[in-house]
């Protein structure tokens, strides 16, 4: 019922043409979960008050979403048409919902799937093939998200490459016939590059396009119910000797992302600064647009040296979930929203992804020797696949793409923030002005935003996240 009269609300601010202020709040302790109100502008100047700098502006920023698996789709797939409809509807619609405007998907199987695979199981290239779990699972979930934002973007991670490629190092070249670990064979650079392709292109076909790509899921990571190491050298090696020329000549566009693991490297040190090193050689670093993070290790600063070495180059987070081990609403939509978004953000990120859109109340359905016990951003009940629950990412990423649009660019923010409160803001590319703050107080305060011409007044409650939305 809160969500219908969040959409009903929600429509009827839209057809104001944002004469007035929107905004959402959602609460630590749940009392306030998007909450809608509409705010009038201040009358007089206010020269306490945080003001925009739309003169210095930074990064363009792309989106925010989540990964849609094999898992989410399967519980998509069970819910009555209507109420899947609905769900997608407030999730991705622009005008009348959240916004979301990144999708992440899986080459092959995840730890978040219903089998170990890939596109090309049999030895040979030319046996590649999409599966069941593309034809019958993904695409319809994607066509139904495209039909209501054709403007989200899809970028798509590998967790392995098929089993005949793999070898148990890079020095006895011998046959690593396991999901988990291992190493890509070099002699199998050219028919991995054209899996990709071939994968793009069968996507393509189906009227998807894939806007980027990372090379492989958590290069560094050995473990998973199926993963592939793939140090810095290697992945240099294979972009600029077969991945970067095959998709140049075939004449996708489809951008490339290299790293896509933590801010400690696994705290391996020939690996530190990974994406750096690969930059380093000019051949390789001509076919990358950027680099890939995840948070479960490490710190975003290290987002800093990055972005100075390489200011040219795009930075993008791809990964962090929510689970049974620490997870508390109130505490990671403050954690979350420091170290996934501001924290990010502030240092040239340009979208924002999370793990996992939808999982049943049992984390499922999931693989044996990945993530048991993790949650989705929304999770189902098992029973009827109809009752839901809207955890802290859902709330994260909707306050996001609410109020910063694709497309959009950040701008600076000058004056006192209150106390432990942290903000970005944004101009739209539809002649709006966005903020998203983190307000990480115990007690209510209120803050004075001002854009050059008209100002207003926030509430910010405690342990919150804020969102406000205004034209120019």
């Amino acid at each position: 019922m809160r969500m219908r009269l969040f959409i009903l609300s929600l429509i009827s601010l839209t057809l104001t043409g944002f004469a007035q202020v929107m905004t959402f709040t959602t609460t630590g302790d749940k009392s306030k979960r998007f909450e809608t109100q509409t705010l009038s502008f201040a009358a007089g100047d206010t020269p306490s008050a945080v003001r925009l700098n739309v003169d210095k502006r930074f990064q363009q920023i792309e989106g925010f979403g989540a990964a849609l698996t094999g898992s989410s789709c399967y519980n998509l797939l069970r819910m009555r048409p209507d109420e899947r409809k609905k769900l997608l509807q407030e999730t991705f619609d622009r005008r009348t919902g959240m916004g979301w405007s990144f999708i992440r998907v899986t080459v092959g199987c995840s730890d978040f799937s219903l089998d170990e695979y890939t596109y090309c199981d049999k030895p040979g290239i030319e046996n590649f093939a999409l599966t069941v779990y593309e034809t019958r699972d993904l695409i319809p979930v994607l066509k139904e998200v495209l039909a209501i934002n054709p403007n989200v973007k899809i970028l798509a991670s590998p967790w392995t490459c098929p089993k005949w490629m793999k070898v148990n190092n890079l020095k006895e070249l011998r046959p690593h016939d396991k999901w988990t670990s291992g190493h890509l064979n070099p002699a199998y650079y050219n028919d991995y590059a054209t899996y990709f392709v071939k994968f793009i292109q069968a996507m393509k076909a189906q009227g998807i396009e894939i806007e980027a790509l990372t090379i492989q899921n958590e290069p560094l990571n050995h473990g998973n119910s199926a993963s592939l190491f793939m140090g810095w050298d290697e992945q240099k090696n294979f972009i600029k000797q077969a991945l970067g020329p095959k998709l140049k000549a075939s004449g996708l566009k489809t951008r490339i992302w290299a790293y896509d693991h933590n801010f400690n490297y696994d705290k391996m040190s020939d690996q530190q600064q990974y994406p750096l090193k690969i930059y380093n050689d000019p051949e390789a670093a001509q076919y990358i647009d950027g680099s890939a993070w995840h948070a479960y290790g490490g710190d975003y600063k290290e987002l800093d040296k990055i972005q100075a070495a390489s200011p040219a180059k795009g930075i993008y987070f791809t990964e962090i979930a929510i689970g049974e081990w620490s997870y508390d609403f109130a505490g990671d939509l403050m954690w979350a929203s420091r170290n996934v978004a501001i924290g990010t953000i502030q240092r040239g990120c340009k979208a924002v992804m999370v793990w996992n859109y939808m999982l049943d109340d049992n984390h499922a359905p999931n693989r044996p020797g990945g993530c048991t016990n993790c949650f989705g951003c929304v999770d189902i009940d098992s029973q009827s696949y109809s009752k839901l629950e809207r955890r802290s990412h859902y709330y994260l990423i909707s306050h996001l793409a609410k109020v910063i649009h694709a497309g959009s660019t950040r701008v600076d923010l000058t004056g006192d923030l209150p106390a432990s409160t942290t903000a970005i803001a944004v101009e739209n590319p539809n002649g709006t002005y966005g903020v998203f703050i983190r307000a990480n107080h115990d007690k209510p305060l209120t803050m004075c935003i001002n854009d050059g011409k008209k100002s207003f007044v926030l509430n910010l409650p405690p342990k919150s996240l804020v969102s406000a939305i205004w034209r120019k």
